[in-house]
Parts: C-alpha cells; structure tokens; sequence
C-alpha cells in the first residue's frame, strides 16, 4: 500500500489534484491540521485549490512506513512552502518561505486512501512567515 502513498506524495509535489483524487476513495475522510474534517473527494478537491491559492509546497525528506496488513501507513516529511495569498485569521502573505517538519496518517483500503490526517507545527510556521 506504500505504493499508492508513493504516488500520492508524487502528485502533490507535482501539483496534480486529480493524481492526488485518483488514490482516494470516494468518501475519503481528510482531517486538517487545525482545521475540521472534510469527507469526500469534493471537500478533498475544494482544500487543494484554496492551498495551491494560498501556498505553493513540496515535500522533501519523505520517509514512510506501513502496518502489517496494508491497511493504515504514516509518512514523515519536510515542507518546503512559500506563502503567496493571506490566509482567512493567518499573518499577511508577502511571499515568505518556510521550512517545517509535517507528518501524515492515513488508512487505506482496496488500494485507495480512505483516511488522511496531517500534522505540523503551526505554531512555528507562524513564526515563520512572521519574522
């Protein structure tokens, strides 16, 4: 099941939404750093748009793991952003990067990601963009 993370992370760094789309499962659950749990491929789809508005990402350093069975894995990467458009409640955008350490959750089920929840540390991307 690595492989269908593999190419999930892929797609991110490559800013592919719909190869992002293609490894979830229709009624994916996608819980948010801070933020509430949007379900299915649409939410999933809405959250990519305004991220891509806001913040322009990729991952480095990606390290994954995989539970005996398939069924869940975890990943552990570096995010390598800057901030392009203020975010609603966040500090002004004016271009700043950021470097943070960030990892994933997931569940998956007949190869498609049924469940993703993402860490960071906001607290320190604020910082961040702040300084």
């Amino acid at each position: 099941m690595t492989d269908t993370i593999r190419i999930y992370f892929d797609a991110f760094n490559r800013g592919d939404v719909a190869g992002m789309l293609a490894c979830l499962s229709d009624d994916v659950h996608h819980h948010v750093n801070e933020g509430q749990v949007r379900i299915g491929k649409d939410a999933f789809r809405a959250f990519c748009e305004h991220m891509s508005r806001c913040y322009r990402e990729t991952l480095t350093d990606v390290v994954l793991f995989e539970a005996e069975g398939g069924t869940r894995a975890a990943a552990e990467y570096i995010v390598n952003g800057t901030y392009l458009e203020t975010d609603e409640g966040l500090p002004e955008a004016r271009g700043q990067t950021y470097r943070l350490p960030a990892g994933s959750f997931f569940s998956l089920q007949d190869g498609r990601i049924t469940r993703v929840v993402t860490y960071y540390n906001l607290a320190d991307w604020v910082k961040q963009v702040s300084a």
